[in-house]
């Protein structure tokens, strides 16, 4: 260590708010160059590329063949696909000199769906998976966590080519069974979870989420059985429609100083109605504005929930991705006079074209409270399918704990997430795109069908840090530690030279080894050696008088005194558990 480029720090970067982040720079694995940028230093080059070992050995197993495309990239290529446009703010767009317009790649669908285009053209070509660990970008809006939300970052990106449907689902299963692999190996706990999406396009689509409280990724999980969904992707169970015969008629009442619904359902029981009422009776129009992508004008959107729930904003992007939403502004409100806030209802959507999506428990024959689109009124027992006809379902209110799972078994719960992975089913979108065909047995062209598979390299080693660390420092798992044994030498007399020694038997055994040699206090060896978080540690310094090494174990803690003679073998034993 006295010549390794490692300067660890025993303050918390400022900016860092989160395990990893705080954790990795402390320990000199990587030093911020700008936000959202990163610089990996020796050691955490070192996991960084034990992480792209695991993920290249598996991918090679299952019959992956590894390429390297080009990560700047021209712009017709995701103007053919529609990305260009649909990608928005987040892609790095830049030109060259001759005016010629360019982009840094953030996923590689195009330029691998032209390579297979270019070299294959018959069914005995396919199947085929092809896979690069490369750098991507995304010009992130709010860069946060260190390397877990950067705008450089490393990523396994594969790719599956077949001629058929069956072919797709067994390429898309493969990559399942080799995802649990990798990340069984990287010591991970994760949970697959049903998924959208988004801007990659396709039909199937399952997240790996590796399980912390820091993840930006709210998912659930049933009581009742094996159901899990990333919280964009659940869809709310739908009760059945109701006759409409018999349901009293709708009546418009005066309800003053009701603009919020809490304010409402009080009003509504103290008025001596004959009923009590609760949120869940009141209809909630929660008014939005979208923008298509290349669009330069915006479109009102109004969204009818119950009025115990809230519209979940990540929710509401992910199902109108890649169109762009905000929350209306007062300007917006004042250029749609018939607006009336907090009294909004669906006749003055309906009479002015206003695009009224309502949440799937709106069916016909429920009846609802909801704003009569004048200030201070409510219409009370408006009827679905008979008093109104939204334009059609939108499953974007907050999911809670206790909701029933959408597979009738249980209830939900919510955790949190790191996204590390995630697998798609394309299908033919890009494809259909390029025209990318091969002639089948009977000689007539047949279109390709394409799986994506990404791997958030980068974004696995924060997510390990995430879960394996305690106060002192990190807990490496040995597969992809910067080492395997941390040889400490404390003292002035023959401790160091007794570490080097041993660190070199060591290595003719086949381990990885770090010898710290420093001119350094002990304490700051042995503080150094935990914030590091190697495995094992061998800490060669008092004991040698009586011809002792002292054998620790980063995870457990325990410690045990071994004689010299013995160290060597005991440390390879160790290592190998």
């Amino acid at each position: 260590m006295s010549n390794l480029f490692l300067r660890t720090l025993r303050e918390d970067p400022a900016d860092a708010e989160v395990p990893s982040h705080k954790l990795l720079v402390r320990a000199g694995y990587v030093r911020r160059a700008a936000p959202g940028i990163y610089s990996w230093l020796p050691l955490g080059k070192i996991v960084l590329e034990n992480v792209s070992r695991v993920v290249r050995e598996e991918m090679n197993a299952m019959g992956g063949q590894e390429v390297l495309l080009p990560a700047l990239l021209p712009k017709e290529y995701y103007e053919t696909t529609g990305r260009w446009e649909e990608y928005g703010d987040t892609l790095f767009r830049l030109k060259d000199r001759k005016g010629g317009d360019y982009l840094l790649g953030p996923t590689h669908e195009e330029l691998f769906t032209l390579l297979v285009k270019g070299e294959y053209s018959s069914y005995k070509d396919f199947p085929v998976v092809l896979y690069q660990i490369q750098e991507k970008f995304r010009d992130e809006a709010r860069p946060r966590a260190g390397v877990l939300r950067g705008r450089e970052f490393h990523m396994k990106d594969s790719y599956s080519f077949d001629i058929d449907d069956e072919g797709l689902q067994e390429a898309y299963d493969k990559h399942r069974a080799t995802y649990i692999r990798i990340f069984d190996r990287l010591g991970l706990e994760y949970v697959i979870v049903s998924a959208t999406s988004g801007a990659m396009g396709g039909s199937a689509s399952e997240e790996f989420l590796a399980v912390a409280p820091t993840g930006e990724d709210t998912f659930v999980r049933s009581t009742g059985s094996d159901y899990a969904a990333n919280v964009e992707a659940v869809k709310v169970p739908v009760p059945e429609a109701s006759p409409l015969e018999g349901l009293p008629e709708a009546k418009v009442h005066h309800t003053p100083r009701t603009a919020t619904i809490q304010t409402l359902v009080d009003f509504l029981n103290d008025a001596g109605l004959g009923r009590d009422f609760t949120e869940a009776d009141t209809l909630k129009n929660v008014l939005v504005k979208t923008r298509v992508p290349g669009a330069k004008e915006w479109e009102l959107l109004a969204i009818g929930v119950p009025g115990d729930r809230e519209v979940d904003f990540k929710r509401l992007e992910a199902a109108m991705e890649p169109a762009e939403v905000e929350i209306l502004d007062e300007a917006d409100f004042a250029a749609n006079p018939f607006l009336v806030k907090g009294y909004i209802g669906p006749k003055c959507l309906i009479d002015n074209k206003v695009r009224y999506l309502v949440d799937p428990r709106v069916v016909t024959g429920t009846a609802w409270v909801t704003g009569a689109d004048k200030a201070d009124h409510h219409v009370i027992d408006l009827v679905a399918g008979r008093d109104f006809t939204p334009d059609g379902t939108l499953d974007v209110a907050d999911v809670r704990d206790g909701d029933l799972s959408p597979d009738g078994q249980g209830t939900l719960y919510t955790a949190r997430g790191i996204e590390i992975g995630h697998i798609f089913q394309l299908g033919r979108k890009y494809a259909d795109a390029f025209q990318v065909d091969a002639l089948g047995p009977d000689g007539k062209p047949k279109r390709i069908t394409m799986g994506s598979y990404g791997i958030g390299v980068s974004r696995a080693v924060a997510s390990i840090v995430e879960q394996s660390h305690d106060d002192k420092g990190i807990v490496w798992p040995r597969e992809i530690a910067p080492a395997d044994v941390h040889v400490v030498g404390t003292g002035k007399g023959d401790e160091v030279a007794e570490a080097l020694r041993i660190g070199r038997e060591l290595e003719a055994k086949g381990l990885r080894v770090l010898v710290d040699d420093r001119k350094a206090a002990p304490g700051v060896k042995f503080n150094d050696a935990e914030l590091v978080g190697i495995p094992t540690t061998l800490i060669v310094g008092r004991g040698l008088k009586d011809g002792v090494v002292e054998l620790r174990d980063r995870r457990s803690g325990e410690r045990s005194d071994v004689p010299i003679q013995e160290i060597v073998d005991r440390t390879v034993a160790a290592c190998a558990e």
